[in-house]
């Protein structure tokens, strides 16, 4: 059982407690260099199991995950106002903080993706896109220059801000689409698309993320992928995590863990083509490797800047007597 007197978990705790007691968790000195020494704390590889920690520092961390999506919001949502400000948004995106990030990110779903499709997606969802949809803006500009992408979030404000972003683009304005709406109201429409994100602070905890999973299995076509962004070691206290024996009715294809300055995890799986019982240990269409409901795949540490042509993947193979 880790508790709090491991020192990477007290650090953490002292962070919690001096970021919970901000008056705003909107953008200001103190609010950046809080994250930032958070941040700075948790990236680096560290094999600590967050399913480990005493109930205590559990509900601690749950505590902080959602202020860290409080305060990611805010900083996305100030920042899309500045980018708005221009004629052109898409032509300052640079002057976002995190931006190289992002770049990083999409590059390394871009590259897994690429191993798994044999063609290129023409319909993307990404649910949970906020005020600043950095992934499909980029996805879209660099990678993906001929899918249409479907922006869902639930907050209306979000959407208008995102949209803002995109409209006075020549190419992008027709391609990128906002939907305010809750995911788990949208039920048929979500047959359309060849690929599904789902982004890391859509279910704020791992029953959340679980409904949310479930309630796309049962809407996603046959065969369809769905990219999930997850976390790892000590970064799992900034976001919440999602194991592969969570995904119900999914293949697991993939799982990485980065371990340069990007902090997601990315989890990339395909939904059955039929369910799960009837596959009765036979191939699919789709390949061999199959994971059991109640079986958790292999997991690999990866570092994309090193490997970003070179994809590594491990799953729980089907064994045949």
């Amino acid at each position: 059982m880790v508790c709090q007197k491991e020192p990477l978990v007290q650090k953490v705790c002292d962070l919690y407690e001096q970021i919970s007691s901000l008056e705003s968790l909107k953008p200001s000195k103190d609010v950046d260099m809080l994250f930032t020494q958070l941040v700075l704390t948790c990236i680096p590889p560290n094999p600590i199991d967050v399913n480990k920690l005493c109930k205590k520092i559990q509900e601690m961390r749950s505590k902080l995950i959602r202020l860290c999506g409080e305060a990611e919001g805010h900083l996305e949502s100030h920042f899309s106002a500045i980018l708005g400000s221009y004629e052109n948004p898409l032509d300052h995106l640079n002057l976002f903080p995190y931006y190289s990030n992002y770049l990083k990110l999409s590059l390394l779903e871009f590259n897994i993706l690429k191993q798994h499709c044999s063609n290129v997606p023409s319909k993307v969802a990404f649910v949970g896109s906020g005020p600043l949809p950095l992934t499909s803006i980029v996805l879209a500009c660099n990678h993906l220059t001929a899918t249409s992408f479907h922006n869902y979030d639930i907050d209306p404000s979000a959407n208008s801000k995102a949209l803002q972003l995109v409209t006075s683009h020549p190419d992008l304005s027709s391609r990128m689409f906002f939907h305010t709406t809750d995911i788990m109201d949208v039920t048929s429409e979500l047959q359309e698309f060849d690929v599904v994100f789902l982004a890391a602070l859509v279910g704020m905890d791992k029953e959340e993320k679980v409904k949310v999973v479930d309630h796309l299995s049962k809407q996603m076509a046959p065969g369809a992928i769905l990219m999930l962004r997850s976390a790892h070691g000590a970064r799992a206290f900034l976001y919440p995590v999602i194991d592969p024996c969570d995904l119900r009715g999914f293949e697991v294809l993939s799982v990485f863990h980065p371990s340069d300055e990007v902090v997601n995890s990315v989890v990339i799986a395909r939904k059955y083509s039929m369910p799960i019982n009837s596959i009765d240990h036979q191939q699919t269409g789709i390949g061999s490797m199959i994971v059991l409901p109640n079986k958790c795949c292999e997991i690999l540490a990866f570092n994309p800047l090193s490997h970003v042509t070179m994809v590594e993947e491990l799953a729980v193979e089907e064994k045949h007597s």
